[in-house]
């Protein structure tokens, strides 16, 4: 099986989404190969659980103010803080027969991939189920997943750098948690990859696509013409709504 790899591309985050989506659909059709894509967020962003309410989750007004996205994804989980130079993000969309059967199976399966990577720069990674990825015991990597129509995505983020005041202050926690106690407790449990090595953001991505492509057959690539004008399509009439963002 080829696989198609479309390299570190800076998008705001209904782009993001919109991309993520127009893929899956043009693997679900037949269009397109399966694909792996890096990315990050710029602006930086929020994005929340397909299942989670924004304005119990996000502090809509102080992203306004900053100028932070803020988008609600098609997979679950957490609300997460994506900063624009603080981490490098994944997709991989692929029909479901190429994966290991069972979500904590594709789950080990695709975050082997970035253990693999992170081990090229000298990081001892290990799967932490069902979707995290640590190191010395400490979270470096959150992973979220849904499967629609046959195909699986998957999409993640690895730390590179953290602000935790800066991510406490567009999430809903309230001033009078966000105490340099509340702070020390969340960089006792969440890492960075600036805590091993010194290595550029570029320098991480690159370490991470060797994971990713490792034993596959592979060449870079971009999106067709109609994966770009669907992703449009998507990131306008859905990602950049109201209506899909707040709907809960």
């Amino acid at each position: 099986m080829e696989w198609r790899v479309i390299g570190l591309e800076a998008h705001d985050a209904k782009t993001n989404m919109g991309i993520d989506e127009a893929v899956l659909e043009a693997v679900r059709d037949g269009h397109s190969l399966p694909t792996i894509r890096f990315y990050t967020w710029k602006p930086s962003a929020v994005s929340i659980g397909r299942f989670q309410s924004m304005r119990d989750e996000v502090n809509v007004d102080k992203c306004e103010e900053l100028g932070i996205d803020r988008i609600r994804r098609i997979t679950g989980g957490g609300a997460v803080y994506h900063d624009e130079h603080g981490e490098v993000t994944y997709s991989i969309i692929g029909k479901e027969g190429l994966f290991s059967n069972g979500i904590r199976e594709s789950y080990a399966e695709v975050c082997g991939w970035i253990i693999a990577g992170l081990a090229t720069i000298g990081i001892s990674a290990a799967f932490s189920p069902i979707n995290d990825i640590t190191v010395n015991g400490k979270k470096i990597s959150g992973n979220a997943q849904t499967r629609r129509d046959g195909v699986l995505l998957q999409h993640g983020t690895i730390l590179y750098d953290l602000d935790v005041k800066r991510m406490f202050s567009v999430l809903n926690v309230s001033k009078e948690k966000i105490s340099d106690k509340m702070i020390k407790n969340v960089e006792e449990r969440v890492t960075r990859v600036l805590d091993y090595v010194d290595v550029t953001q570029d320098g991480l991505y690159e370490a991470l696509m060797r994971g990713f492509v490792k034993g596959k057959n592979f060449s870079f690539g971009k999106l067709e013409g109609r994966e770009e004008k669907r992703a449009s399509e998507l990131a306008a009439r859905v990602y950049g709504s109201d209506e899909w963002n707040f709907s809960r």
